[in-house]
């Protein structure tokens, strides 16, 4: 048989077979289909269209109406085409900042066992939420909410010297959780992406250099999301370890509540944010005192102890609102915070005649509490009549007063004396730990200190020589479900989602009126090619047989970052319209300024938010990053400016030479800075020309004075384009400066007043 070859002129495919060649015209659909490099939404399953959004919806909602994702069951959600795009650019994200602290990947098996879990004194905590199976050998085994114990077993197999650390592994893998009432899609479900970042070092010092590197890496993977995030002091939690940190999106969906200082940045989960002790205490003159007490009943974890956290009652909250969870439990460490009715409990364990009553007092409630525990409710009415052990909690460790209360806006920091705490309702996407011991010791990971030649770091830190160490261990997550669900709910208006540029499923989508579908295609390659300058744009061609408007309805609704759109501009003068909703832009550009233009605008794109909603600490990590970007900006501009100059000066020397008399070839030559000398020139109609690269090129004048004219010209229309994003990042600089005062003002306004 004898072969068919297929060449590309033009936009029409040329067929050569052995009786000549035929020349066919192709739609749009099979040329973006002939070519396999070209993304086409033709060639994309991108289930849009035919679900009707609900009232208040949610960004969960638009993944689903823009094609994402489909939920399977409770909490369970299928990826679809769009969606994975969207999960591999955040993977490839994590690789590049994971490679930044040279950590390996690997991949750790989904299935863990209960034996495992228990050796490491973790199984009981958190049975609850384990998917638990068995083997045809009943082996009872779970599918791992997280792998502490599995890398721990792992390394301790393999690892015997010190001189095999540090190691640094890291992977991105389903888990799961048996989440009791799983909500808002992808941020909360039961199967979710994760990547966990797991590091094991000799002594404490290089763990905390190695979790300092960790950080820096994670700042630097959230800088790109370009969304303002916050790096808050939280509890370790079942984890285990001293020192965390989560990294909060900031969203009025938030689980989570994170306070922050307006004048001196601390941050921190509110369940680890410190209080300042009470300012003011109840010294009874007040009648009756009894009604400032506000109790919250709790249970120890053995259920033989209730516990009554009393605070000061304050007008319409209610009994948990108004307390803090956390400071009781950090009070009565063996308190169960699960437990939402502990009296039945408590009430069964009566009859074994053990049970006691810890009463956790608020300090502003100290001086008047004994006076008055006769009126309080120590007991509830139907328990009255048995006798307990009392016993009273009323002062923290180091001797100051409790602080039951929970933190509202407005409370003085703890930190510093002028600041004011202000409340975020916030979406947790990233963890670090530093572990310590917590699994090396139970697991048996430990290397031998050698009995000489021991290790700098080991001598000081103390270890002695010729001793088993456990190593130091840390664990670093970042939620990849998380945070493609949050980013989506953060930045979704009402025309539909919002991507960064980072993780968006295409950076720029060409929209082509029906009859422009061969040009769309030379408009793909223009973008997608890239230059010296620039990388060639992920680019997607929406040549669908569906009407004009529709589409562009759809491209709003999957939020890609920049539209172009080829419709009655181009017909009439060859250019296209660009819009970025999210930087409210809708410009007619010219062909040849296509790729810059984009570019540029895909350079300054960042996140638009209403300013009034962001805090003191993200605005001025907004001004910061446009500081920089204005900093390389100008720098770019001077740049451009001294070489236009340069070009310019070149064009005056070539156009004095043109208009030099015929027969005057009398020339100075340099021979330094300031020695001249005088030559002849032997061909006066001949110069080199710099062409900006490091090289000269010989050209006759007429062609040289054209060179540098279309040199200076080029350079003109690029200084103007570029002067035009200077000033509007100028402007958003001053916008946020002027806003970020105010709230610092209005802050500082707020303390004298409550001075």
């Amino acid at each position: 048989m004898i072969g068919t070859r297929i060449a590309r002129i033009g936009g029409s495919l040329i067929q050569r077979g052995p009786w000549g060649v035929q020349l066919r015209a192709l739609s749009v659909t099979s040329l973006a289909k002939a070519d396999s490099q070209r993304s086409a939404l033709s060639t994309i399953w991108v289930p849009t269209g035919g679900i009707t959004a609900n009232e208040d919806e949610f960004g969960h909602g638009k993944l689903i109406r823009g094609g994402f994702l489909r939920q399977a069951h409770s909490g369970i959600f299928q990826l679809l085409p769009l969606g994975l795009r969207v999960q591999d650019k955040i993977e490839k994200l994590i690789d590049k900042h994971m490679r930044s602290v040279g950590a390996s990947r690997l991949s750790l098996s989904t299935i863990s066992s209960e034996e495992l879990w228990r050796k490491s004194d973790r199984l009981e905590s958190v049975a609850p939420e384990l998917f638990r199976l068995k083997d045809r050998k009943e082996t009872p085994l779970i599918l791992s909410p997280t792998h502490e114990e599995e890398i721990t077993m792992l390394v301790a197999g393999i690892v015997n010297s010190y001189k095999d650390l540090p190691i640094r592994l890291y992977q991105i893998t389903r888990k799961y959780r048996d989440e009791r009432r799983p909500r808002h899609g992808l941020l909360r479900s039961r199967e979710f992406l994760m990547k966990d970042l797991y590091t094991f070092d000799l002594t404490t010092l290089e763990a905390v250099e190695t979790y300092r590197q960790v950080s820096a890496a994670y700042r630097a993977f959230f800088d790109e999301l370009k969304l303002p995030y916050l790096v808050a002091e939280a509890s370790s939690g079942d984890m285990g370890g001293d020192l965390s940190h989560e990294y909060h999106l900031p969203s009025s969906v938030g689980e989570d509540t994170v306070i922050n200082c307006d004048s001196c940045g601390y941050t921190a989960n509110d369940e680890v944010a410190a209080l300042r002790p009470p300012s003011t205490a109840y010294d009874g003159s007040e009648s009756p005192p009894a009604s400032h007490f506000r109790v919250w009943r709790g249970i120890s974890k053995d259920r033989k102890a209730l516990i009554n956290a009393w605070y000061p009652r304050s007008s319409g909250a209610s009994a948990e609102s108004g307390l803090n969870l956390h400071a009781v439990k950090s009070a009565v460490p063996e308190l169960d915070a699960t437990i939402e009715d502990p009296l039945p409990l408590w009430g069964a364990s009566l009859e074994s005649g053990t049970t006691k009553v810890i009463n956790v007092v608020d300090g502003r409630l100290v001086p008047v509490f004994e006076s008055v525990r006769d009126q309080l409710p120590l007991l509830p009415e139907d328990l009255q009549p048995y006798q307990v052990e009392y016993s009273t909690i009323d002062s923290t460790a180091s001797g100051g007063g409790l602080n039951l209360a929970r933190i509202t806006d407005g409370d003085a920091c703890p930190r510093c004396e002028e600041g004011a705490l202000k409340i975020h309702r916030a979406l947790e996407c990233g963890h670090t730990f530093q572990l310590g011991t917590r699994y090396s010791v139970p697991l048996d990971a430990c290397v031998t200190i050698p009995r000489s030649g021991i290790p700098a770091a080991a001598a000081e830190e103390g270890l002695i020589p010729g001793s088993r160490i456990p190593l130091q261990m840390g664990c670093h997550g970042v939620g990849v479900s998380r945070i493609f669900g949050a980013v989506a709910e953060i930045l979704a208006d009402e025309q539909g989602l919002n991507w960064p540029r980072a993780i968006a499923p295409f950076e720029v989508a060409i929209i082509p009126a029906p009859d422009l579908a061969e040009d769309s295609l030379r408009i793909y390659d223009l973008l997608a090619a890239g230059d010296n300058s620039r990388n060639g744009l992920d680019v997607v061609l929406d040549d669908r047989q569906r009407s004009f408007v529709w589409k562009m309805k759809d491209a709003d609704m999957v939020g890609f970052p920049v539209l172009v759109i080829m419709g009655r501009s181009y017909k009439e003068n060859g250019t296209c319209e660009v819009q970025c909703r999210r930087l409210s832009i809708k410009e007619t550009v010219k062909l040849d300024a296509l790729p810059e233009f984009i570019s540029n605008l895909l350079d300054q794109l960042m996140v638009l938010v209403n300013l009034d909603t962001l805090e003191p600490q993200q605005l001025a990590q907004v001004k910061k990053q446009l500081d920089e970007e204005l900093e390389h900006l100008t720098t770019s501009f001077a740049q451009l400016h001294a070489a236009q100059n340069k070009f310019k000066d070149c064009l005056r020397c070539v156009k004095s030479r043109a208009a030099a008399p015929e027969g005057s070839n009398s020339v100075l030559v340099p021979l330094t800075n300031s020695l001249y000398v005088r030559g002849e020139l032997a061909d006066a109609d001949t110069v080199l020309v710099d062409v900006g690269t490091g090289f000269l090129v010989e050209k006759k004048l007429k062609s040289a004075e054209k060179f540098y004219e279309s040199k200076v010209e080029e350079l003109g229309n690029n200084l103007k384009d570029l002067e035009v994003i200077v000033q509007r990042k100028q402007t958003n600089a001053r916008t946020i400066e002027e806003v970020l005062r105010q709230k610092i003002m209005a802050g500082q306004g707020q303390g004298d007043q409550q001075a």
